[in-house]
């Protein structure tokens, strides 16, 4: 049995659970909710048996059917209105505390009730907000806390969102002087191996009507907790001011710099003192880099020029929906760093805090989006991507109310992050005629955007001239809570909105597939900062990010397949990326891997020779080595070694050939020969630098875990167990489908979840039923937090002998 590093369930700093408040005592609320699926009431019924209990994070979207009837967009999963219940028990000795309530994220337009009086609304499903409970709190007693989740426009999405309360809520204690959420700020000034600056902003509050006279001590620790630098600050606030403020200067002499290849972090610790006495602290993550970009050389990160290979993702997990553990988003990150990405987009929101805590843990580059649209709703798809008439919701009618407040809040939430390297204000709002409109789509430098479904120029669709405008604002809000990062946005309609004054607003400019204007651009605008915000998965598409020093890199579409934007029925969604819905690597992240990776690596893949032997070779062919006796064989190696040398059964296939330059894919058509199949990658000089392998199959004869994570830790701790389905020699068997059964005995652990990544298996992912797909599965199980112990979990198949494991759950990280 092989344990996967990636699965091992590593702890995260200290400071991590804390880091999103950023005051007070906080303490995690997840457990023991009510839910339902009804807008009939606001407060858990208990002769009303819809009510049922579950624990938070929750996507009740994802554990409903799966329906033709559905939109395309959601991935044929529904939306609708529920309400979520709490009682809350409040101890009579907080009385004289502030009490908030800290929402990471609901999906979408919640209202949140205590005691029957409404806190407030926010209708963005992806903004972390916060409400003052106090003035309805009822301490030394019970207290009602109610949220409704209004999603009944569930084609609100190009993409699948979930809906409900889908990410960690927080009950917060804190001083009626206290610093504010999000208020502490620390950016490096000066980051070089001799020196590092550290500027530090805290913003009070004064929840008091007296004046408050108070020292704010700023200590920065390294990672083995020593204490590098100390600054102390006194400021005095008048009765009930909310804008106190205090900044601060760190310096450290030889700082450990955070980089790719080293993400080293500092610790912030700032306590607030009244009287010689804490009444509040925060605690930071940090780290010094320096971030340079050049409209002739890229982006340096350090002082080094370096290509961005990112991905753009979205926030679901398969069957998981859009509640999303830690260790599954720690688990998938690793995997694609192991494939040499070393960038994510946040397509096209903000993120779980998770992810930007574990991106500067592990040492991947940030590119934060706030947006998909702006003041006009785009096309959602119904029946299938680009099939039929769209529909038009979207968050459009909530854009003038709250656009400056939900990117405020992300550029506050999210501007402490060292792996955060850029703001992008919105994604592909340029996309021509949808909705926006101009006059240059008539002519030819319009390009690829006059096909039919688009059609030319609308004199009757907002004039693209409107983006220019909008972009300076979002760009000024954006300043206004920091300036140390650019500015971005992903551009569909380079052509178009070059006519306008859009692009001007940015500060570096996100190209989304125009890759053919890379160049002409360069040259037409000297001084804009050009990269590939958006891009296939082509060979070429890379290259002309890798071949041109201007272009500082590009971001897949997509890092991994995504719920919704499905084709039509059956699709459970976008299925691009380079992991699959489960995580597992699929072959074009292999090839990726090829290109990205500086790691010696070979990967073999095989599938029936195309007629036309001139055909360029697939970048999606499948470790399978099962045909007809004779058959003629395409076998394609994705390597970064110079040359390979096929072997079938030992016996050499010709002779070693080079890498291709103009595909990026080794390849030979062969007659097929059961056995084994083997490539060997050499240096230039004729050395083996890597080495890969695939095997004929029998029949299926056995289930067999490939990896697992075997202790659970927390109250809500997951294990990733991924089965393998082999035969008698224990060779994987890929084309296997066997239907798989999960049974747990004892040891507080539950299904979580089965996803074998079929994108076209529309049954029941609810139940302990699942089918494998390409042969393997991945079988999530989380700890209920009952009781500590060991859990038997045992998997069967018809036919099939039975794979067993044993998971101890644990109490504590």
């Amino acid at each position: 049995m092989k344990y996967l590093a990636s699965f091992l369930l590593l702890p995260f700093f200290a400071f991590t659970a804390l880091a999103q408040v950023s005051f007070g005592k906080p303490e995690k609320i997840n457990d023991g909710w009510s839910f339902i699926l009804s807008d009939a009431s606001a407060a858990p019924d208990s002769a009303d048996r819809r009510w049922r209990a579950v624990d938070l994070p929750h996507d009740w979207s994802v554990k409903a059917p799966l329906s033709p009837t559905l939109a395309s967009c959601m991935g044929y999963l529904p939306g609708g209105i529920g309400w979520y219940g709490k009682r809350l028990f409040v101890p009579e000795d907080r009385r004289g505390e502030k009490v908030y309530l800290y929402f990471e994220g609901v999906y979408n337009r919640s209202e949140v009730f205590v005691n029957g009086h409404s806190l407030g609304k926010r209708p963005n499903g992806y903004s972390s907000f916060m409400y003052d409970a106090t003035p309805y709190v009822e301490f030394g007693g019970e207290n009602s806390v109610a949220v409704r989740v209004n999603h009944s426009r569930s084609a609100d999405s190009r993409w699948y969102t979930g809906s409900g309360i889908y990410r960690d809520v927080w009950l917060v204690y804190a001083n009626s002087v206290h610093i504010a959420q999000w208020g502490v700020y620390a950016v490096p000034q000066v980051a070089t191996a001799k020196l590092g600056e550290l500027s530090v902003e805290v913003a009070l509050e004064n929840g008091l009507s007296a004046g408050v006279a108070l020292t704010v001590v700023n200590t920065l620790a390294d990672a083995r907790g020593k204490s590098v630098a100390e600054s102390r600050s006194k400021v005095a606030l008048a009765p009930a001011q909310k804008d106190g403020k205090i900044t601060a200067k760190l310096s450290v002499k030889n700082p450990q710099l955070w980089s790719l290849e080293a993400p080293n972090l500092y610790t912030l610790k700032t306590a607030v003192l009244l009287n010689g006495k804490v009444i509040d602290e925060a605690i930071t993550a940090t780290g010094f880099r320096a971030l340079q970009f050049s409209p002739d050389r890229g982006f340096a990160l350090n002082g080094q020029w370096i290509k961005v290979k990112g991905v753009c993702l979205h926030h679901d997990a398969g069957v998981l929906g859009a509640a999303v553990p830690d260790e599954v988003w720690r688990r998938r990150l690793l995997t694609l760093k192991e494939l040499g990405c070393n960038a994510i987009r946040t397509s096209h929101n903000p993120q779980a805090p998770v992810l930007y805590d574990l991106c500067d843990e592990l040492g991947m580059l940030v590119l934060d989006e706030s947006a998909d649209e702006w003041e006009f709703p785009k096309r959602k798809w119904i029946a299938g991507w680009n099939v039929g008439m769209p529909r038009f919701e979207g968050s459009a009618d909530f854009f003038e109310e709250w656009c400056a407040r939900d990117l405020a809040d992300m550029v506050r939430r999210d501007r402490n992050h060292p792996s955060i390297f850029a703001w992008s204000i919105v994604n592909e709002v340029d996309y021509p005629n949808d909705p926006y409109s101009h006059p240059v789509l008539d002519g030819e430098e319009a390009g690829s955007f006059t096909q039919p479904i688009y059609g030319g120029y609308k004199p009757n669709a907002p004039n693209a001239e409107r983006l220019g405008a909008i972009a300076k604002r979002m760009v000024a809000v954006v300043k206004e809570h920091d300036r140390s990062r650019p500015v971005t946005a992903g551009l569909a309609g380079v052509a178009m909105s070059n006519r306008t004054e859009f692009p001007g607003a940015l500060d570096i400019t996100g190209y989304n597939y125009t890759e053919s204007r890379y160049d002409e651009d360069h040259k037409a605008y000297p001084q804009r900062v050009i990269f590939g915000s958006e891009n296939g998965h082509s060979f070429g598409a890379w290259r002309a990010a890798a071949d041109n020093e201007h272009i500082f890199g590009q971001f897949l579409w997509t890092g991994i397949d995504y719920l919704g934007e499905s084709n039509r029925w059956p699709s459970r969604g976008f299925y691009s990326g380079l992991l699959d819905f489960g995580g597992f690597t699929k072959p074009r992240g292999y090839f990726r891997q090829s290109l990205w990776s500086g790691k010696p690596m070979a990967y073999l893949g095989a599938y029936p020779a195309p007629k036309n032997a001139d055909r360029a070779p697939s970048i999606d062919a499948w470790p399978v080595w099962n045909y007809e006796a004779g058959q003629l064989v395409r076998v394609v190696c994705y390597t970064n070694a110079a040359k390979a040398q096929l072997l079938l059964n030992a016996k050499p296939v010709g002779n070693p050939k080079s890498y291709d330059a103009q595909t990026g894919v080794i390849f030979w058509d062969v007659p097929y020969e059961a056995g084994t199949l083997e490539v060997v990658g050499m240096s230039e000089a004729g050395g083996e630098v890597s080495r890969c392998a695939i095997r004929t199959s029998g029949r299926p004869h056995a289930l067999t875990v490939a990896a697992a994570d075997t202790v659970v830790f927390g109250s809500r701790g997951v294990a990733q167990v991924v089965l393998q389905v082999v035969d008698e020699r224990g060779v994987p068997v890929m084309l296997s489908d066997d239907e798989v059964t999960c049974r747990i005995a004892g040891g507080g652990l539950k299904l979580l979840g089965m996803e074998a990544s079929n994108n076209a298996d529309m049954g029941d992912y609810t139940d302990n039923v699942q089918r494998a797909f390409h042969g393997r599965l991945l079988v999530y199980l989380q700890a209920t937090g009952q009781e500590e112990g060991v859990a038997e979990v045992e998997f069967s198949a018809p036919w099939l002998t039975k794979a067993k494991i044993a998971v101890s759950c644990k109490r504590g990280k």
